[in-house]
């Protein structure tokens, strides 16, 4: 699909930086990836696109964050970070289109084995304190208790 042409905003609005339902060009992967430098640098948040290249200089971690994630899908490291909502409010006036529906499929099951929460990391959490509570247990008991019998 060429850039430009136009396509519905596809739940738009209850993404990050929220588009407000605007209907923008619509970019392939390929098309984003060429725009990764100080020139020119873009970035994919939840399926919108976003021409950061003005706000390079004024980015509070440094232009090297936005750059390191320019021309690719910068959605994980976007909201890893926990950007304000003023940051999100922010991201609208970078708004420039859409990334193509079929790159978005990709996006989505990039790795989904890779989540931060679900059964595995419930066990985790509680998993490892539980069993190293129970090793402090049994060394306190079998060295503090044993030696008042020695």
């Amino acid at each position: 699909m060429e850039a430009g042409k136009r396509s519905g905003a596809g739940g738009c609005a209850e993404r990050a930086g929220g588009c407000a339902e605007r209907a923008g060009p619509v970019f392939t992967l390929e098309e984003v990836g060429k725009r990764n430098s100080s020139r020119e640098a873009w970035l994919v948040i939840h399926g919108s696109v976003y021409d950061v290249t003005r706000f390079l200089e004024e980015h509070p971690g440094g232009e090297e964050v936005l750059l390191e994630q320019a021309g690719k899908d910068a959605t994980e490291s976007f909201e890893d970070v926990g950007h304000s909502t003023d940051a999100r409010e922010m991201l609208k006036q970078y708004y420039i289109g859409e990334i193509h529906p079929h790159n978005r499929k990709k996006e989505g099951s990039k790795e989904p084995g890779r989540t931060s929460s679900g059964p595995a990391s419930v066990w985790s959490t509680w998993l490892i304190p539980i069993v190293g509570a129970l090793v402090l247990g049994l060394m306190y008991r079998y060295y503090v208790l044993d030696g008042r019998t020695s």
